[in-house]
């Protein structure tokens, strides 16, 4: 099983050894920011390097919402990201679901969504994750991806699923991979993080693996039966995610 962390992009390969990761997540331009990914120097040695890289997109994207002025620039921002990340090799681009507008039906996003990937070439997978929000937040119900994937589950898509998101949002993770892979056919990526918060509390705070509220046994259920990729997201950098991957390896 590949198990890494989110890590800066400054020098992903060196943090990758400072945290004895098998993959890396990183950001390819400013994360709370509309720029456009800077070319890398290193690409070659990205693609040549037997670490594996996913890539976030930015925060501000929001796919669905109502508003022109955010959901245009979205799908450029979102065609950049895949594009830079083509060049790395990475094996998907992670993006939040995003929200409609408070008196909007959730089904109009997964329109959007739709409209969106048909705007441009998906080279590298595009991996809806869900998020920990409420009301308008078209994934913080994980059944969403039911009716999500009836717009756009044969375009290049899949699904990371975050476990500090899914417990925030109140879902069942016992059952959670289940769910997914009735309507999908399983998970891509799997978020691996432990909760600041009880669960159903709606507050995307991701802490490190046994200082949280979600129980091992749950964390751990969910990552096998997933099966797939590990990306940690938890605080504490090189000192924090090292210990966080070491126990999962040691739980796996």
């Amino acid at each position: 099983m590949i198990i890494g962390s989110h890590v800066s992009p400054q020098d992903p390969l060196g943090e990758a050894e400072a945290r004895q990761a098998d993959a890396v997540q990183i950001f390819m331009s400013n994360p709370q920011q509309w720029k456009a990914p800077i070319p890398r120097e290193d690409t070659e040695l990205l693609k040549a390097s037997p670490i594996e890289f996913y890539v976030h997109a930015p925060y501000l994207l929001n796919l669905a919402s109502p508003n022109n002025r955010v959901r245009i620039p979205s799908r450029k921002a979102l065609a950049q990201t895949v594009e830079a990340a083509t060049t790395i090799g990475a094996r998907g681009v992670i993006v939040h679901g995003g929200s409609v507008g408070p008196d909007e039906e959730q089904a109009v996003g997964f329109e959007r969504w739709r409209k969106a990937l048909d705007s441009f070439d998906v080279t590298v997978p595009v991996l809806v994750e869900n998020t920990a929000g409420k009301g308008n937040s078209i994934m913080h119900d994980l059944e969403n991806y039911g009716p999500l994937w009836e717009q756009i589950g044969d375009r290049n898509v899949g699904v990371c699923l975050d476990t500090c998101h899914a417990w925030a949002s109140g879902a069942d993770l016992e059952n959670a991979v289940g769910l997914i892979s009735d309507v999908v056919g399983g998970v891509t990526l799997v978020h691996a993080n432990d909760s600041k918060d009880e669960a159903g509390s709606h507050r995307d705070r991701h802490e490190n693996f046994g200082d949280g509220f979600i129980p091992e046994e749950l964390l751990i259920g969910v990552i096998k039966a997933a099966d797939t990729d590990v990306i940690v997201e938890t605080p504490g950098l090189v000192e924090g995610q090292s210990a966080d991957i070491a126990w999962l390896r040691e739980r796996l």
